[in-house]
């Protein structure tokens, strides 16, 4: 079943407060409102000019925008997704609020002293939802998708590594527990991208004709996982550059026959390609890093700013206009997100590149974009979250 069917809006709008009615309405505006917030204390932080620090290190930056940002809009949609793919509730009411409420202590824990605590919620949080994700998908036998509750553990898993670290239990699983945490991230990213941005593109763009071919599927998911085993395993950098190398290319043909070039006229389908086409540009990135060619910050940038936020921030849009039976057309509000996100990725990963005595004018300059467009998202899509679906349909 499709994730989302355009909805013409009736000529009543529907009142109330909905916004914990399915899982997308609270995760999504945490997360913009987080990201508008978070990033440009850390970048004030690494210029020096914040005067008590925001968070203690770049691996705690790291954390956050992983096991924070990422993991709630992840949370959101697959609670969202999970209820069309096994017709079967997922949480909803006091349930979902109390999941977000455990986001939101896990935010606030990670600035206190109470290192145990602060584990244990970022912890609990990926595996509560793993397991209430769990609940429907057995009861409808969904077993083409159990392996997304397999990586919400994982992120548990990896979240109690990075902890453990911190804490001065295991210290050199502090760097892995992130780097895990992305890989799963990135293949998250990938399974969601081949099933979804064909099919936008072929639905929104007439005559696109984006493919999947099944030789091109395997390999580009199978790498990840091999990449994701390489870099659990601790395998020599050269070895890992090879495989991200590989990838990379596989990547880059997937993207090359989704026919990216023909969207250019709709916002909600280009935002996609452009944010995936940072998919093998990471990986890229990362063989490059490997051989030392470059610092492996802008391998690490590609994916958080790029790939990942600029897949969200499309995805956050589209998902929200279809799950609130609106129609399915991004606005001069959607493609100014779109743009300021896409930007900050350039500006973080490429100026420095160029010029590295540039770092702290990127950085800044990427936080200030970033932070604009999802505070812009946030501020738009608050009522949009808040309020019940305008066909007064449920969800």
């Amino acid at each position: 079943m499709p994730l989302l069917t355009i909805e013409e809006p009736p000529q009543t709008p529907v009142r109330g407060f909905a916004l914990w009615a399915l899982g997308f309405r609270p995760f999504y505006l945490l997360a913009s409102v987080f990201a508008a917030l978070s990033i440009p204390l850390w970048a004030l932080q690494f210029s020096g000019m914040l005067g008590h620090a925001y968070l203690s290190g770049p691996l705690w930056h790291a954390h956050e925008m992983v096991f924070g940002f990422t993991l709630a809009v992840i949370v959101g949609f697959l609670f969202t997704a999970g209820r069309n793919w096994s017709n079967l509730p997922t949480p909803t009411g006091s349930a979902l609020a109390a999941l977000a409420g455990l986001w939101l202590a896990a935010r606030i824990l990670v600035l206190t002293p109470f290192a145990w605590a602060a584990a244990l919620a970022n912890v609990a949080f990926p595996v509560a939802a793993a397991v209430a994700l769990a609940i429907p998908f057995w009861k409808a036998r969904n077993r083409r998708n159990y392996f997304f509750v397999g990586l919400l553990l994982m992120f548990g898993v990896a979240a109690g590594a990075f902890h453990l670290a911190q804490m001065g239990r295991v210290p050199s699983l502090g760097p892995l527990g992130i780097q895990v945490a992305l890989d799963v991230v990135l293949f998250i990213l990938a399974v969601m991208g081949g099933r979804v941005i064909p099919m936008f593109t072929n639905n929104g763009v007439p005559g696109a004709n984006a493919m999947r071919q099944a030789g091109v599927e395997k390999a580009s998911l199978g790498l990840l996982i091999g990449l994701t085993v390489a870099d659990a395993a601790r395998l020599p950098e050269l070895a890992i550059a090879t495989v991200a190398g590989v990838a990379g290319v596989a990547h880059l043909v997937r993207w090359l026959l989704w026919q990216p070039w023909k969207t250019g006229s709709k916002s909600l389908v280009w935002v996609l390609h452009l944010a995936y086409l940072w998919v093998p540009l990471h990986l890229g990135l990362r063989t490059l890093a490997g051989l030392g060619a470059v610092p492996p910050s802008a391998a690490v940038h590609a994916l958080t700013v790029g790939a990942i936020g600029g897949l969200i921030i499309g995805m956050v849009t589209r998902t929200a206009k279809g799950h609130t039976g609106r129609p399915l057309r991004a606005d001069a509000v959607d493609t100014s997100c779109y743009v300021l996100v896409l930007l900050a990725a350039v500006v973080r990963v490429v100026l420095p590149l160029a010029s590295p005595e540039l770092m702290l004018a990127a950085v800044l300059g990427s936080a200030a974009l970033w932070s604009a467009g999802f505070g812009l998202y946030a501020i738009r899509y608050f009522p949009v979250l808040t309020r019940p679906r305008l066909d007064g349909k449920p969800g």
